[in-house]
């Protein structure tokens, strides 16, 4: 089992002068960005930042590491944080960047923060909490051209790298050691989700060989990243997000390049495509239809060179069938992979569409380790049961959430001597493996005694060509309990009448789940990451009626 500071130091020794980083006019090699990431360690220790107990002291939900807040938008310095902070054994996590101060405060102060390194842009907001965060003791700031000058009491990131020593650290990093990711919330208040590094790294970074072998040595390390076929990985999606951090992660130690777009504070699909086109890129990251539909328009817009693109991998929201297949009509030979999963469990299941698109219906490869437990966790169902279960999985799998036992002890169930984690997916498992993908349960309609997951209504009414986004909410009824609305943005400014919907819909799934009520509006509100903000839509609902 591998630390993640020993897996980057031995890649970037092997690979030496090969570009790993990409970020505007700035190219960075594997020997630079250790050498970086080295300093910034070495600064962090200067400052006691590292760890005070080890594993074995404590409990699942507990960490003896300090944490280290990274408050930036992508860019080079919060790829460099992250492995410098794991060369120096402290804590980083993600912060999104996108909080107002009550939701930030909370966040540093769950977390314990005791750093934060961030984006010059963000001076003010930390100039406002860090009174209200009495662990913060140490802040980093980095210049991004915004024009806010430096806090009193914080040191300039550029600075603190050019006067800290690039040797080794002198600390020996082990595979208990925590990789903390923070939940967007969406399922409740954000919660610190712990891994231990080794399992991390298997589970999220590519630590897997054949797909159920972990890479056990760093010789296994240096051979996979000097032997696999260079790639270029676009990463447009924010790393204050798990699926952005991880595949710019696994990148790297499989000696890959990471390209970071220019425009990193909102989704500019001129500037992706352009650099698709610029830096030859192989494989490019979204987040569904919020990324899709925008890359489409401006490729029918713009004249863009995308034959070097072979993958588009899609987490975290719908891709649809419509917007799958006009993206593999207009780039050749592309193939799509839709992957399924959470913050607590990495990637579970995949669903590969080349060639001619799937209808979408939400059938899922699983990969090993993945099961599907009955709705009281407390057995594991097998094939064809018909049941909706809970999408499961085991080995490799977190420690548990910061300072929450309870929580910790509900989500990840022991079944006959089997730890498991669940994330919150509802699915059920068919005859031939595969799993047939619900939604999430914290986004199911009760309606009448019938569990409608907003997500199967939410494909079924994509199919229409005159939606180009959607989002499914319950409202309260007197007669149902909840009824099921839907909050429509039209394609090209055009809606559709409420019985063409009806009717597109009931093709695709039973008329029981059929939206009540719809209200269209003119864009869809959603998330930084381009994940659905059902907040924003029952909000619509309730000032629409």
């Amino acid at each position: 089992m591998l630390a993640l500071a020993e897996i980057s130091e031995a890649a970037a020794e092997a690979l030496g002068d090969r570009t790993a980083i990409v970020y505007r006019d700035r190219r960075f090699s594997f020997a630079e960005v250790a050498d970086r990431s080295r300093r910034l360690a070495n600064f962090l220790l200067s400052k006691g930042l590292t760890i005070h107990r080890e594993r074995g002291d404590l409990q699942n939900w507990e960490s003896g590491q300090d944490h280290v807040a990274l408050y930036m938008y992508n860019c080079n310095e919060y790829i460099e944080s992250l492995l410098g902070g794991y060369k120096a054994r402290a804590v980083p996590f993600n912060v999104n960047f996108r909080y107002v101060r009550e939701e930030l405060v909370y966040l540093l102060n769950d977390a314990r923060a005791k750093a934060m390194i961030y984006h010059a842009a963000f001076a003010p907001m930390v100039k406002e909490v860090r009174r209200l965060v009495p662990t913060l003791e140490v802040f980093i700031q980095v210049e991004d051209g915004s024009g806010h000058s430096l806090l009193d009491d914080t040191y300039d990131y550029e600075t603190a790298l050019a006067e800290s020593n690039s040797g080794p650290t002198g600390m020996t990093c082990s595979p208990d050691d925590i990789f903390m990711l923070y939940t967007g919330g969406t399922t409740g208040m954000p919660r610190g989700v712990l891994w231990r590094q080794a399992d991390a790294y298997v589970s999220q970074m590519g630590g897997l060989i054949d797909g159920d072998r972990a890479v056990s040595s760093i010789k296994e390390v240096v051979e996979r990243a000097v032997g696999s076929k260079h790639q270029v990985i676009f990463v447009p999606p924010p790393f204050m997000h798990g699926a952005g951090k991880y595949v710019a992660l696994r990148a790297l130690y499989e000696g890959n390049t990471v390209l970071i777009q220019s425009i990193t504070d909102r989704l500019d699909p001129s500037d992706i495509l352009g650099l698709v086109e610029k830096e030859r890129a192989n494989l490019l990251l979204v987040i569904g239809d919020a990324y899709g539909r925008p890359l489409l328009e401006e490729l029918d817009r713009g004249d863009y060179d995308t034959s070097s693109l072979r993958f588009i991998a899609n987490t975290g929201a719908i891709l649809s069938p419509a917007v799958k297949r006009a993206l593999m009509e207009r780039i050749p030979r592309l193939t799509i992979v839709d992957t399924l999963g959470s913050s607590e469990t990495g990637v579970q299941a995949l669903h590969v569409t080349g060639g001619r698109p799937s209808a979408g219906k939400g059938d899922f490869r699983t990969i090993p380790g993945t099961a599907v437990l009955d709705a009281e966790r407390g057995r594991r169902l097998e094939p064809g049961t018909g049941e909706v279960g809970w999408l499961a999985k085991h080995n490799f799998v977190p420690l548990g959430y910061l300072g929450d036992p309870e929580k910790t002890r509900e989500t990840f169930p022991v079944i006959d001597g089997i730890r498991y984690v669940v994330g919150g997916d509802r699915v059920r498992l068919l005859a031939d493996g595969q799993i047939e993908y619900l939604g999430r349960d914290s986004m199911t309609i009760n309606s009448g005694g019938e569990k409608i997951f907003a997500e199967e209504v939410e494909r079924a009414l994509r199919h229409h060509p005159k939606v180009a986004d959607v989002l499914v909410v319950g409202r309260p009824s007197e007669r149902w309990g909840q009824d099921v609305v839907a909050v429509v943005q039209g394609a090209n400014g055009e809606a559709a009448a409420h019985d063409e919907l009806l009717a597109e819909a009931a093709q695709h799934i039973a008329r029981y789940k059929l939206p009540k009520a719809f209200v269209f509006v003119e864009r869809i509100g959603r998330l930084a990451n381009g994940k659905p903000d059902y907040a924003w839509a029952r909000k619509q609902v309730e000032e629409h009626g």
